[in-house]
């Protein structure tokens, strides 16, 4: 029973002084602070065609990336519900924040957004009512910028440029780049008018 006791005891001992140990060799670094800038993301403002100052909500916008919101065969669909490929779903918005892909350092990358202006003209059951569906272009340049140990690298955006894709009855009328390189989510960096 003694011997057992001995035994317990030095396993206790044995995890304490692993735990003593790593503990003691954590820095402050190695635990990536969730205030520290990362990767970040296209701010897109909405604004008001007649009153260019004035910020202006898009009336029941859905907003996602063209080719992710597929039904269970893998057949690219409009989607009916929100979901984890939908950033937004049904909504009034005068804003939204758009993640983009990182792709290779140093080389283009293009990535296409659907914004669909009254999204519940297509859920309802009326016919006569539709939806409006503009699909803008967004090409940049990824660059890799290292942050600290903990937290690794961070990918900021350059030569930012954004295209609107011809098509019928285009609800945004202009698209103003205000910063061609996005490094922080502190300002906004696109304006679309409608």
């Amino acid at each position: 029973m003694k011997r057992l006791f001995n035994i317990k005891y030095s396993i206790v001992f044995i995890i304490s002084l692993i735990a003593v140990i790593t503990l003691q060799n954590c820095e402050r670094d190695d635990i990536c602070s969730e205030t520290t800038a990362t990767t970040p993301r296209l701010l897109i403002e909405f604004y008001d065609v007649t009153s260019p100052d004035d910020l202006k909500s898009v009336l029941r916008l859905t907003a996602y990336g063209e080719g992710l919101v597929v039904d269970e065969n893998g057949i690219e669909i409009e989607p009916v519900v929100a979901s984890d490929a939908t950033l937004l779903f049904n909504e009034n918005e005068n804003n939204i924040a758009l993640p983009l892909l990182i792709g290779s350092e140093g080389e283009s990358t293009t990535v296409r957004f659907v914004l669909e202006k009254f999204t519940n003209f297509r859920l309802d059951e009326d016919t006569t009512t539709e939806s409006n569906v503009d699909i803008i272009e967004i090409s940049y340049i990824p660059q890799f910028i290292y942050v600290s140990r903990a937290c690794g690298y961070k990918s900021i955006f350059r030569n930012l440029d954004i295209d609107l894709v011809p098509g019928e009855d285009a609800w945004i009328s202009n698209i103003d780049i205000e910063e061609t390189t996005i490094e922080n989510e502190n300002t906004v960096h696109v304006r679309i008018f409608h």
